[in-house]
């Protein structure tokens, strides 16, 4: 048959042995492709070659009717017998050079590749395309004892993908909250190629609604494959937002000091008429102060880890803050974390000291892989954690060192490759959404003398986000957006700029005091002045610089 071209958005790589109960595999295949996926391989493991025929001849039946290609899993045989676009093989399957042998010139042969040397293999064996696996851990193949990619492991390959031709696909670990990570974290260092698509099992085949798993994912792509084919990555079209939070624009004429303080203004006041629940996972040290700084400025605090009670207060949070000082509620953070991202929740992520210790850094990189932060929120040794900056180092929960040299370029960049806000506070503030810089210059001295001062600014971030939400949906149809599950209703670098704006201010007022005469008073003095803290006084004090 003549080569065909591949849309490889939603591979799905079927695995029967992974439908749910009750559901059976041609339906569950039906609804994912009405779902939106665009290519199908069939992977039959432990069927004989009579029944993996029969169901590769069934599974093309029901994709032609969408004018969807099928591929088939190493079996040559199965391929020539059914008349599929191609195969898949493994590097221990049959070679790519005797396969294409025997299956002629036209069809599509895909390779799994781990690693850059295998990558190197498959372009001058002239693979079609490579599977790049395994990402992150999964449970539908076997990963223990193997290192997994991660987005800048996949990044990597990618680059050497470079005016070759082959296109590329990440598999392993897949699944809805961290497919924006992915896909932005991905974007190759060098080259800037991306990925042309994702290969999922499980997230489909387990899905008791394959067809909206497909669909939320097939979402999620195709926003990411406009924002990288247009010039303009906050371009609106036809209803659909092409960034991962919904924002309200980015003109540089409107966007000015004057309009931001106006919309922080507007937040407190939403905070205040709206008083929304925010889930705070946050650590011991610094429960209380957290708690009474959300209700300081309007909103209502609540700190549940307990895993099955995350997950049923979810629907009921305005926004979900994580913040893993004291590390032992890991599953509570996994799940409230997932549940944010269901929900469409602004998920602020606050990665205390991740730097520090192997520990934190491999629990970030795990949390990372169950969801996808709206905001990231950290000091300078945080920040560079994240970024892989060696310019600032970590001592504990503080950094070491002067700081760095440009901290707007630190904050823009890892915007874009995690796909969220970053928040560097510190003696200024630096707030990105990966196409701007926003600076904050307020704040007092005494902020770095108490225990939990960042902390605190990370729960103000997620009141201000959970406040953005909420006056987007009061303004504009919440319908049109029900369907599009990767969005989080509301401009969350708007509400990121109002917690740590409304925090600064507050604080230097309270630093200005006569009866406070150190850290203990100041510590005090900070609550009453966050909850007495007007529009007029943010209005009158803010020092905002706006860098694009």
């Amino acid at each position: 048959m003549p080569r065909i071209q591949l849309d490889y958005s939603i591979y799905l790589v079927t695995g029967r042995e992974l439908l749910p109960p009750g559901k059976d595999y041609y339906e569950s295949l039906e609804e994912s492709l009405q779902g939106g996926v665009t290519l199908v391989q069939v992977r039959e493991k432990n069927a004989d070659t009579g029944e993996f025929i029969e169901v590769a001849r069934r599974t093309k039946q029901i994709c032609d009717k969408y004018n969807v290609p099928v591929l088939i899993n190493d079996r040559i045989d199965v391929h020539l017998a059914v008349g599929t676009a191609g195969i898949h093989i493994g590097q221990t399957d049959c070679p790519l050079p005797l396969a294409r042998q025997l299956i002629g010139p036209d069809a599509i042969i895909g390779l799994s590749v781990r690693n850059l040397n295998e990558c190197k293999r498959a372009i001058e064996q002239k693979a079609d395309y490579i599977g790049i696996g395994t990402v992150w851990r999964t449970e539908s193949k076997d990963t223990k004892g193997r290192k997994c990619l991660g987005p800048d492991g996949t990044g990597e390959i990618l680059d050497l993908l470079h005016d070759t031709g082959v296109q590329a696909v990440a598999i392993g670990g897949i699944h809805l909250p961290n497919l924006p990570q992915l896909l932005h974290g991905s974007i190759s260092p060098k080259y800037s190629n991306s990925l042309d698509g994702i290969a999922i099992i499980s997230d489909i085949v387990s899905s008791k609604n394959p067809r909206e798993s497909a669909s939320n994912l097939r979402e999620i792509v195709d926003s990411f494959k406009r924002a990288r084919k247009s010039l303009n990555q906050y371009q609106v079209k036809g209803g659909v937002f092409d960034s991962p939070f919904v924002i309200e624009h980015r003109n540089k004429n409107e966007f000015t000091n004057d309009y931001l303080i106006k919309r922080v203004e507007d937040l407190m006041n939403v905070l205040k008429d709206e008083t929304p629940l925010i889930n705070q996972l946050t650590n011991k040290v610094v429960m209380n102060d957290s708690a009474n700084v959300t209700l300081a400025v309007g909103a209502s605090p609540i700190m549940s880890t307990n895993p099955r009670d995350v997950y049923d207060l979810s629907p009921a949070i305005g926004a979900c803050l994580i913040n893993f000082g004291t590390i032992d509620d890991k599953e509570g953070m996994q799940v409230a974390g997932r549940q944010a991202n269901v929900n469409k929740k602004p998920l602020i992520f606050d990665p205390v000291a991740v730097g520090a210790t192997s520990f934190r850094r491999e629990t970030a990189q795990e949390l990372l892989a169950h969801w996808q932060p709206t905001v990231i929120k950290g000091n300078a040794a945080e920040i560079g954690a994240m970024a892989e900056s060696s310019e600032v180092a970590s001592r504990g929960v503080d950094a070491a060192g002067s700081g760095f040299k440009d901290p707007g370029s630190i904050v823009k960049q890892l915007a874009k490759k995690r796909a969220a806000i970053i928040v560097l506070t510190g003696p200024e503030d630096y707030i990105s959404d990966g196409n701007l810089v926003i600076k904050l210059s307020n704040g007092s001295h005494y902020l770095e003398k108490i225990t939990g001062s960042g902390c605190q600014a990370g729960t103000l971030i997620a009141c201000f986000s959970a406040a953005s939400k909420i006056d987007y949906l009061n303004k504009n149809n919440e319908e049109l957006f029900e369907n599009k599950s990767q969005l989080v209703q509301g401009d969350m670098l708007l509400g990121a700029i109002a917690g740590i704006l409304v925090y600064t201010v507050a604080s230097e007022i309270a630093a200005e005091r006569s009866d406070v005469k150190g850290p203990g008073t100041f510590r005090s003095a900070l609550i009453d002045e966050l909850y007495n803290l007007t529009p007029e006084t943010i209005s009158q004090r803010a020092k905002i610089e706006i860098r694009y």
